[in-house]
């Protein structure tokens, strides 16, 4: 047998792939709503690519009330750092759209979300306390503002220690949940 070669395919996955075998079970209009979802998630992913782009080369968008704008041009204005990874182990680690902590001790965390799924703070919440574990800094010595980005609006938290030590705990807890398993498979 001589098989047909397609190199420049080699380590990529098509949307009707037989590893993603779901859809042989879809309707026109499911596979319809599933791929154009798709479409929006590499959307998503460029809009963001685009913005850290936009925020390490400190090129301000024309002001205006559209989320993408708005998120950039406040990035900027704070000075924050764009896409950064906050580690507590392999197990729990995540990524900051944009980040800082100002020297007056406010730790501000923005979140750009490109989809219509409303958003939710708790992933926000879960960044601080990533943040808090890496370097070492008690939630109670800091003040904390969240921001969402979506819809052309602006949600805004300002957690506490209340909120930020439980996920601490549960962060520290599970993982070693988690490591205890992994330890017992090898």
């Amino acid at each position: 047998m001589i098989w047909n070669k397609h190199s420049n395919l080699e380590g990529q996955h098509a949307y009707l792939g037989a590893s993603k075998y779901h859809w042989i079970n879809y309707d026109s209009e499911k596979i319809s709503e599933t791929y154009s979802k798709h479409l929006a998630t590499l959307k998503g992913t460029e809009l963001h690519e685009f913005a850290a782009s936009c925020i390490k080369l400190d090129q301000r968008l024309p002001r205006s009330k559209k989320t993408l704008n708005m998120y950039v041009n406040d990035a900027i204005g704070y000075g924050m750092r764009p896409e950064q990874l906050l580690y507590y182990s392999d197990n729990c680690f995540g990524t900051a759209d944009s980040i800082i902590l100002e020297k007056k001790g406010l730790l501000r965390i923005h979140d750009l979300k490109t989809g219509l799924i409303p958003a939710h703070m708790e992933q926000l919440e879960i960044y601080a306390a990533l943040f808090c574990l890496e370097y070492h800094h008690k939630p109670s010595e800091l003040e904390m503002e969240l921001r969402i980005y979506q819809n052309d609006e602006i949600l805004v938290m300002n957690p506490t220690a209340e909120d930020i030590v439980p996920i601490m705990d549960k962060i520290i807890t599970f993982d070693k949940i988690i490591n205890k398993i992994k330890s017992e498979e090898d």
